[in-house]
């Protein structure tokens, strides 16, 4: 892309996101992330003052922000009060239509974190947070200049 200035309307908006978790669309979800965290060693070389770090491995984690519609998960949270973890896939798109395009991210091996049974406030819409972490991922679409 060239030294040109790109309009606002341009910018992609959260708006027209979708997540799918195993084959359902969640469509009380109202945000997500995903990330790689770099896990890094510190160096210390001779003759210099200053520790360095080398990469020794990643790690994977996201959250998802739902509405409170249904009761999400109660496989998966009775399934680890037997003591199985049941892993699955996370699909997150992010389109607008006024953008140049969309990107779709898969996240592979994806492990909940915690399960919130309950979580309410007198006045206040129901809202869920579900942190999660992953072993792989692949962009499955992009935004390409």
């Amino acid at each position: 892309m060239n030294n040109t200035r790109i309009p606002a309307n341009r910018v992609v908006s959260g708006t027209w996101a979708e997540v799918w978790v195993g084959n359902e669309l969640w469509c009380e979800c109202n945000g997500g992330q995903a990330k790689i965290t770099n896990n890094k060693s510190d160096i210390a070389m001779c003759g210099v003052m200053m520790t360095d770090a080398k990469i020794t491995s990643q790690k994977g984690t996201g959250s998802i922000s739902i509405h409170k519609v249904y009761t999400r998960n109660r496989e998966q949270a009775q399934s680890l009060s037997e003591g199985r973890d049941l892993r699955t896939t996370i699909i997150m798109k992010l389109a607008d239509p006024d953008a140049f395009g969309a990107e779709r991210l898969a996240l592979y091996n994806c492990s909940f974190d915690d399960e919130t049974l309950m979580d309410f406030q007198a006045g206040n819409p129901g809202k869920v947070s579900l942190p999660f972490t992953f072993t792989a991922w692949e962009w499955m679409e992009t935004i390409n200049p």
